[in-house]
């Protein structure tokens, strides 16, 4: 059994521009098949256009709201919410209002920085 204290985890910033806390990764913790971070995105801010050529991205709001541009499609979204992002589907996430946006994200197979392609220049904000 894993089990892993959100606090206890030193976030880092990824290549799309969001802060991210790897809560479950096969390289750190030993499980197999996925890997599940929580990714804040700070108000007035949102990732660089981004996607993944061999990871399925699920999504899930916990806190703020957000605006996904997912491939041709824009979707606002609000705590409760999940999306799924096929692989090789362009995406970024922009917070909307006054506070952070979390947004869980589990990634099958496990996220790697190698696998993740930028479409677009630094994220804005």
């Amino acid at each position: 059994m894993i089990i892993q204290s959100r606090d206890a985890v030193v976030p880092y910033l990824t290549k799309d521009g969001s802060e991210i806390r790897e809560l479950i990764h096969p390289a750190v913790h030993g499980n197999l098949a996925q890997s599940l971070a929580e990714a804040t995105i700070f108000p007035g801010c949102r990732t660089a256009l981004h996607r993944h050529h061999r990871s399925e991205e699920l999504y899930h709001v916990t806190a703020g709201a957000g605006r996904l541009t997912f491939g041709g499609e824009t979707l606002l979204l609000h705590p409760g919410d999940t999306v799924c992002i096929p692989p090789g589907t362009p995406h970024c996430i922009e917070a909307l209002g006054p506070i952070s946006l979390r947004v869980l994200c589990c990634c099958a197979p496990p996220y790697a920085h190698d696998d993740t392609e930028l479409l677009e220049g630094p994220p804005v904000g």
